[in-house]
C-alpha cells in the first residue's frame, strides 16, 4: 500500500472517529442532563459538535501531543548505539516507500 492511500484512509477513520464521538456527546447529553438539571434542553449533533470543540479548547488546547513523544524519541536515540541509530534511522526512511527509492538509487 503505497502512502498517499493510506494516509487516505488514516485521515478517514480520523474524521469517522470525531463523527462519532460527536454523536456520544450528543446521546450523553440528551441521556443526563435534562434529567438532572431543570431547564436544560437537549441538543442536536451540530451543538454536540460544538461542546466537543469547546471541552477540547478549554480543558485540552490546541497544543498536540508531539511534544512529549519527540523528547521520548530523543531520549531512546541518544541511548543507542551507532549501529543501532542508524539502523533505526534507515527504518523510518523506509517508512513511507522514501528509504527504498533511495536504497535503489544507490545501488546503480
Amino acid at each position: 500500500m503505497n502512502c498517499k492511500a493510506k494516509c487516505w484512509k488514516i485521515g478517514l477513520l480520523v474524521v469517522a472517529g470525531i463523527a462519532a464521538l460527536g454523536w456520544v456527546v450528543m446521546a450523553l447529553w440528551n441521556w443526563l442532563l435534562p434529567t438532572l438539571f431543570f431547564g436544560v434542553r437537549e441538543i442536536d449533533y451540530v451543538q454536540a459538535m460544538g461542546v466537543l470543540l469547546l471541552s477540547k479548547i478549554l480543558f485540552g488546547g490546541f497544543r498536540g501531543h508531539c511534544g512529549g513523544h519527540r523528547k521520548w524519541h530523543q531520549h531512546r536515540l541518544e541511548n543507542m548505539t551507532p549501529e543501532e541509530r542508524e539502523k533505526f534511522q534507515n527504518g523510518m526512511r523506509g517508512w513511507c516507500g522514501k528509504g527504498k527509492q533511495e536504497d535503489a538509487a544507490a545501488k546503480e
